[in-house]
């Protein structure tokens, strides 16, 4: 199940109710905040934190994540996995271990949670339906050749580790934003505006909303929750 992405107030009623009535409860999420109310809904908690390592490839820390939740399916356990924002969005451990249950024989099921991408459409008042729509993960984007259609919008998610085809990072450079930069600027002007994103977690606190040139790029500061946002070129 998705925690959603601000505390206490995104989570869905249904998820909630999974957290309290589970056996056991894993746990990937955003802050230890979130965490600590977690806990209070249901004290016996996993915390699949704990696997991630920096130099380590973030495949394994998924294969552990796995691995400890079905050790707890297998037992015959009533198990719930909360996974900050939305589970299905940049998340592979959770279909991972959704499909790898039902192979097994149990049941599984996936509950929806509000993930950045809907903080993203209200924060900056964006309907998908006008312009259209491309989302990719930044580091796909650059070493694929993706087709872009410039008077759509174009979301570029995880800038903050652009570049890492290890999986092993979780923080850029400034020379792989530059490479990025160069790029993009194949496409758009070097004067184009665009947004550098990210949704509060908390309520009371504005979500980030940078613009700046697209020229400046190379130079910003990001972290693991920045996305980038292109609007459409438009003809005048």
């Amino acid at each position: 199940m998705g925690t959603g992405i601000k505390l206490m107030v995104h989570m869905t009623p249904i998820s909630k109710q999974q957290i309290e009535q589970a056996d056991i409860v894993f746990m990937a999420v955003a802050s230890s905040l979130m965490g600590s109310w977690i806990k209070e809904l249901n004290p016996n908690i996993h915390d699949l934190g704990q696997y991630y390592e920096q130099g380590k490839s973030r495949l394994e820390t998924y294969k552990q994540m796995i691995a400890a939740i079905m050790q707890e399916v297998r037992a015959g356990k009533n198990v719930c996995a909360a996974f900050y924002g939305h589970p299905g969005v940049f998340a592979l451990a959770p279909h991972r271990v959704i499909e790898t249950a039902r192979k097994e024989g149990f049941e599984a099921h996936m509950e929806p949670g509000i993930s950045a991408e809907d903080c993203l459409y209200a924060d900056l008042a964006i309907d998908p339906g006008k312009f259209g729509c491309q989302h990719y993960e930044t580091t796909q984007y650059m070493i694929h050749n993706k087709n872009i259609e410039p008077s759509a919008y174009l979301i570029l998610w995880q800038i903050g580790i652009a570049g890492d085809q290890e999986l092993t990072q979780f923080e850029t450079t400034k020379e792989k934003l530059e490479a990025l930069k160069k790029k993009l600027t194949a496409i758009y002007p070097e004067s184009h505006e665009v947004i550098l994103y990210e949704s509060a977690a908390v309520l009371f606190k504005e979500s980030r909303i940078e613009k700046l040139q697209l020229q400046q790029l190379a130079n910003v500061e990001t972290s693991l929750e920045t996305t980038l946002v292109i609007p459409p070129v438009r003809n005048k």
